[in-house]
C-alpha cells in the first residue's frame, strides 16, 4: 500500500526514533524545521507528531516541545512500531521476548480452543492449514495463512479478551512467522507440528493441544535463531509477506 504524505512523515520520524537517532529524552526539531527538512507543511508535521504520541514514541508539552520516549513506553502491539524495529534491526533480546510472550499466551489459548472450539472455528482453522499446505506444495503466501491459523486458535477459545488480543498480536506473530519461514525448509518441516495442534483441538484434548503448541513455538524460535546466526539478509517486515517457491 502506498502511503500518503502524512504516513511517510510518520514513518520517517518513527524510524528515526526507533533507530536511536533521537535518544530517549532528546528533543525533536521544532515544527518549522521538520517541515522544511521533510518538505511538508507544519500541519502535516503536527498530525504526524500526534500519531507518534498515540504510539508512545514521543511526548509533547507547551514548554518542553516534542521529546522522544524510551522503548518501555512504545506500543509494541502497533504494526508500525514493529515494522520500524524490524528495519532498525531485530535484536536477540526482542526475539526472545516475543518467544516468551507466545509461550505465555498461546498454550493457554489453545487449551481453551480444545475445550470450546465450534465446528465453524475448526473449519476456519482447517482452511488456514490447507492454505499453508498449498503454499508449501505449489508456492505462494504461506505467512498470511499461518497467521490465520494462529488467529483462528485464539478466537476458538471464545474469550473476548483473547479475541481482541489476537488482533493486537498480529504484527508480532507476523514478525515471528516471516523470520522462521525464511529458513530453507522451515515451512515444510513445521506442517506436521501445526497438524498436531489442529488434531488435538479437533479431538478436544486440551493437554495434548497445549504440548503441541509449545513444541511448535519452540521449533519456530530455533528456526529464528538459525536465521540470525546465518547473518543473511532478513526479510523486510514492512512489506507484504514473502512468497514461497513451489516445492
Amino acid at each position: 500500500m502506498i502511503k500518503n504524505v502524512h504516513g511517510n512523515t510518520v514513518d520517517f520520524l518513527g524510524e528515526a526514533i526507533v533507530a536511536g537517532r533521537y535518544a530517549a529524552g532528546a528533543s525533536l526539531p521544532p515544527e518549522p524545521a521538520l517541515g522544511e527538512l521533510l518538505g511538508v507543511s507544519r500541519t502535516v508535521v503536527r498530525e504526524a507528531v500526534k500519531s507518534l504520541v498515540a504510539k508512545g514514541l514521543v511526548t509533547t508539552g507547551p514548554k518542553v516541545g516534542t521529546r522522544a520516549l524510551s522503548d518501555e513506553h512504545w506500543n509494541w502491539f502497533d504494526p508500525d512500531v514493529i515494522a520500524w524495529q524490524a528495519k532498525a534491526g531485530l535484536t536477540p533480546e526482542f526475539l526472545r521476548d516475543l518467544a516468551e510472550l507466545r509461550r505465555i499466551v498461546e498454550p493457554a489459548a489453545v487449551r481453551l480452543a480444545a475445550e470450546r472450539a465450534t465446528p465453524a472455528d475448526i473449519a476456519e482453522i482447517e482452511s488456514a492449514f490447507a492454505g499453508m499446505s498449498r503454499a508449501v506444495q505449489d508456492g505462494g503466501d504461506y505467512v498470511t495463512h499461518d497467521l490465520r491459523f494462529h488467529q483462528g486458535l485464539l478466537r476458538a477459545g471464545r474469550n473476548c479478551l483473547l479475541i481482541h488480543m489476537s488482533k493486537a498480536l498480529s504484527a508480532l506473530l507476523q514478525t515471528s512467522f516471516e523470520l522462521s519461514t525464511s529458513k530453507k525448509g522451515g515451512p515444510a518441516s513445521s506442517m506436521p507440528l501445526h497438524r498436531a495442534v489442529l488434531d488435538a483441538v479437533i479431538a478436544h484434548k486440551p493437554d495434548k493441544a497445549e504440548k503441541a503448541i509449545i513444541t511448535l513455538i519452540d521449533a519456530a524460535y530455533l528456526d529464528i535463531e538459525q536465521v540470525l546466526a546465518s547473518r543473511r539478509r532478513l526479510p523486510r517486515l514492512s512489506k507484504p509477506a514473502s512468497l514461497l517457491k513451489a516445492s
